[in-house]
């Protein structure tokens, strides 16, 4: 028996790292794992498909490779890349073997539930889910979706102020807003295949305010409010009325309204096969 996985989504600059460090100690000290920006369903997303099924070859080191280069963070998380390593080799050999099947989402499934084995809460965030909704409500069918949005301003003005090498930074505040647009606007697609009692819409500045806790811990089962002391944005909030580009407006009232509805009941946790 296995709880369903916790999701955390959000544009880039909208408070996912924070929230998912929060929620990474609070997991942890449950007995189980919440790994900050893991990347493993996005990098099996990405090596994993019926060409290499069918060629019996499993991108293992690509993949192993990946998630060290930039390595996934948070308490627990050398065990969590251990058991990792061990799935993905595994996999591996299934595969050149001919034994792991032709369906590329069940073995990713496979290898997303073997890297979590025996936890009571497991969860992961990775801003690029974003960008790939469908196939991740695929591999991960009784998954639930916590998704931060923050208004699009304040978040292209922190992605203006990125440093570091991020080649795919936007340039400009258009740009930014524009990016925003796009990303959130994956998850409104996405959002009414969901059962509402598996997706939770929180707003930025209400969880610095400490207005979220409750909601948090309701439907991820677990006490949080100790974890998230102390959150703070680093950006002014946008003054109320901002302009905003049309398209743009759309996607936040409508993520505003997600937001803004009430709870559905408590998830029940269901076991993953």
């Amino acid at each position: 028996m296995r709880t369903s996985p916790v999701i955390l989504l959000g544009a880039q600059r909208c408070g996912t790292t924070a929230l998912a460090y929060a929620m990474n100690l609070a997991f942890h000290d449950a007995g189980g794992h919440f790994t900050v920006n893991g990347k493993l369903p996005y990098l099996l997303h990405r090596w994993l498909g019926r060409d290499d099924l069918a060629d019996r070859h499993l991108r293992t080191d690509e993949i192993l490779h990946a998630l060290d280069r930039r390595p996934p963070d948070g308490a627990g998380v050398a065990a969590w890349r251990a058991r990792v390593e061990r799935s993905l080799r595994t996999a591996a050999r299934d595969v050149a073997e001919g034994e792991a099947g032709a369906d590329p989402v069940a073995l990713a499934r496979r290898i997303l539930l073997e890297s979590n084995e025996g936890l009571p809460h497991w969860g992961d965030k990775y801003n690029e889910y974003l960008l790939h909704l469908p196939w991740l409500g695929e591999v991960l069918p009784d998954a639930r979706y916590v998704m931060l949005v923050r208004h699009p301003q304040e978040a292209a003005r922190s992605m203006l102020r990125w440093t570091g090498d991020r080649p795919w930074k936007p340039e400009s505040q258009a740009a930014a807003v524009a990016k925003w647009t796009s990303w959130n606007a994956r998850w409104l697609a996405f959002q009414p295949q969901v059962p509402a009692e598996r997706r939770l819409v929180i707003d930025y500045q209400a969880l610095c305010r400490g207005e979220e806790g409750d909601r948090l811990s309701e439907f991820t089962g677990l006490d949080l409010h100790r974890y998230l002391t102390g959150l703070n944005p680093r950006t002014p909030a946008a003054p109320a009325g901002a302009e905003l580009p049309q398209d743009t407006a759309a996607v936040w009232q409508a993520l505003q309204e997600s937001a803004a509805a009430p709870a559905a009941a408590a998830p029940v946790p269901t076991a993953q096969r």
